[in-house]
């Protein structure tokens, strides 16, 4: 099974489907996001720097997290393929994570590419706060991290299709659609 970049602006469903995705075909998968909040949880030295960083709605210094997905990374069972969820964000992260695969002999795979109008995730941000308690789901924070995804993390979405590995589905208000059209993807990328 090929690794699985899942890419797209906060809220896009990116662990929602995810999750699908994992349930599916047995994938890895790394949410950089859950393997922050855990560090942050447990008051460990990354966590508070990590805290920090995404009190203020910014991204996480590279090196600091291509060393924590390496490690995750590597504790994961080889050959089932692993889903990136939340990295890449910029064309540095990419690269460094192009770098970090090849060096195992893996490479990214695919990247798929999940498109929502910004109306809906805001609301689902803002219900998602009220549901799990996320400090960092409020609508000033997210109008910060809207700002940076596209600034920093949309322009990625050209260099996943000049690596040739984009795979794009917008949002028609259906998951289930979605989802068939995500699988039919994988299913032909596997095959």
């Amino acid at each position: 099974m090929k690794n699985i970049v899942i890419f797209g602006a906060p809220g896009s469903g990116k662990g929602t489907y995810s999750d699908e995705i994992v349930a599916k075909y047995g994938m890895g998968h790394i949410s950089t996001g859950d393997v922050l909040r855990g560090e942050i949880k447990n008051g460990t030295e990354l966590g508070k720097v990590a805290k920090g960083y995404i009190d203020n709605g910014q991204l996480i210094p590279d090196e600091l997290m291509i060393d924590i997905l390496a490690k995750t990374y590597d504790a994961l069972p080889q050959g089932t393929g692993v889903i990136f969820d939340g990295f890449p964000r910029t064309i540095a992260q990419a690269e460094a994570l192009k770098k970090m695969l090849a060096g195992r002999g893996h490479d990214m795979g695919m990247m798929i590419e999940l498109v929502v109008d910004e109306e809906t995730l805001m609301a689902r941000l803002l219900n998602r706060a009220i549901e799990q308690g996320r400090a960092d789901d409020n609508e000033e924070t997210i109008k910060k991290r809207f700002e940076v995804y596209r600034n920093q993390t949309a322009p990625l979405s050209e260099w996943f299709e000049n690596e040739g590995l984009r795979h794009t589905f917008t949002w028609k208000g259906s998951k289930d659609q979605m989802l068939a059209e995500i699988f039919e993807a994988i299913d032909a990328e596997n095959n």
